[in-house]
């Protein structure tokens, strides 16, 4: 093992990941060396930020921890530390089960980690960090917490009540980010919609959205996580007026039958969604949307899930992802619904949902063959050079394959033509 080494693995959403790159610029200041996610752990210290938002994350986070258990015993790891959602959660548990863990921390107390450390936290670093996206683009945390009731989600739990960051600190950390190199910018939140009624009485994302459009060197912005209930309208304008706005929105939607979306807690019904989806598309020509689905929550029936996939077929949304039901503690599903789909009936009307939204996904992305886009290269793999549109964010959607007909630079941005298309990628030559 590596002294003064510390290896950090994040898992679940790119709001951990922010927690991640905040604790390592801390530990870098105090003089360790780390890795992200190694693929062989080194370090005498080990950091795993846990997620605990669904049974399969719970279980994956688990198994990491144990794994890294194993290493204190046979490889010489010296120091093991567990943080994040899961470790929120379940600390007592964690702590009794796996007593190999030095020590849990939760979702907000990490810091106390650099203590236990026997170093300093360096308060005048509090917002920087170290990227481990690549150095051309990065996540901004805009909150945290969450405010919703929805009926299966323990988030709320997990993370407390809706906290705001101020405009001027979000601000702040983009100029130094610009500084550092970072030209896109993915807005996240568990709720970019709610942002800022709780510290400024108001729905203020559309003005945050321009402010940070406003700062020179900022080229793409995309939004993520937005809900649909009570949607700041003003936002689409916002996107169809600024040119660095990428004309992108991930909204979950998770059903549309007003029945499921009632025993959801969803606060709003088929006909607003539909009405919600086309104002979108008229008042921002050539949107691109992201959506989520579940499937197999308590209470859904066939003829719910037939509804569901007549609303996908009829939307045809650019982009999709679905997650069968889990059912999660101390949630109101938890007090008043049984787990009653299941469990293949989950996984069978969840296969039917992505191969029907397979199906959208290729027929939208051949009507862009032929056409010039575009795109930000994000790395240089062996047989092409690897980029993404506006339209398609980091790690969760597809990619433009180019052509390495000519030398290009991750980072920066060309002009490619589309030459063929696949389900969820494109095929593209620089112009």
């Amino acid at each position: 093992m590596i002294k003064n080494r510390v290896d950090v693995v994040t898992m679940g959403c790119s709001k951990n990941l922010v927690d991640s790159e905040l604790l390592m610029r801390q530990l870098i200041a105090n003089g360790y060396t780390l890795e992200h996610d190694p693929d062989t752990p080194k370090g005498e210290i080990a950091v795993i930020n846990t997620c605990g938002f669904i049974g399969d994350a719970k279980e994956e986070s688990i198994n990491m921890i144990l794994s890294f258990a194993d290493a204190k015993k046979e490889r010489g790891l010296k120091k093991l530390y567990v943080m994040g959602c899961l470790s929120e959660r379940y600390r007592e548990e964690l702590q009794k089960e796996i007593p190999e863990v030095d020590k849990f921390y939760g979702k907000f107390d990490w810091r106390g980690l650099i203590s236990d450390l026997g170093k300093s936290y360096n308060k005048e670093l509090e917002f920087d960090r170290i990227l481990s996206t690549p150095p051309h683009y990065a996540f901004l945390k805009i909150s945290e917490g969450c405010d919703r009731t929805c009926s299966y989600c323990s988030i709320p739990l997990i993370t407390g009540k809706y906290k705001s960051r101020p405009v001027e600190d979000i601000e702040d950390e983009v100029r130094r980010l610009v500084a550092s190199g970072v030209k896109e910018f993915q807005f996240i939140a568990q709720d970019l919609t709610y942002y800022g009624l709780d510290l400024y009485k108001t729905m203020k994302l559309p003005e945050l959205v321009e402010r940070i459009s406003d700062i020179k060197g900022v080229d793409w912005i995309r939004l993520h996580y937005a809900y649909p209930a009570h949607f700041p309208t003003d936002l689409l304008r916002v996107m169809r007026e600024r040119e660095n706005v990428c004309n992108y929105l991930d909204i979950a939607l998770q059903h549309i039958s007003d029945r499921m979306l009632k025993i959801m807690r969803r606060n709003i019904s088929k006909q607003q969604t539909i009405d919600l989806i086309q104002r979108f598309r008229e008042e921002v020509p050539g949107i691109h949307l992201r959506t989520t689905m579940m499937v197999g929550h308590p209470g859904e029936t066939e003829a719910d899930f037939n509804e569901l996939i007549d609303f996908v077929k009829d939307a045809r949304f650019e982009r999709l992802g679905a997650f069968p039901y889990s059912h999660e503690e101390d949630t109101y599903n938890d007090k008043n619904y049984s787990d009653d789909v299941p469990a293949d009936i989950k996984q069978e009307r969840m296969n039917i949902l992505m191969e029907t939204q397979e199906g959208i996904a290729l027929s939208i992305n051949e009507s862009k063959v032929g056409k010039t886009m575009k795109v930000i290269i994000d790395r240089d793999d062996p047989d092409y050079y690897v980029g993404r549109t506006e339209f398609d964010s980091p790690e969760v959607d597809g990619e433009v394959l180019i052509s390495k007909e000519k030398k290009l630079n991750t980072g920066d941005f060309y002009d490619v033509r589309i030459d063929s298309a696949y389900p969820f990628d494109l095929i593209g030559t620089v112009v």
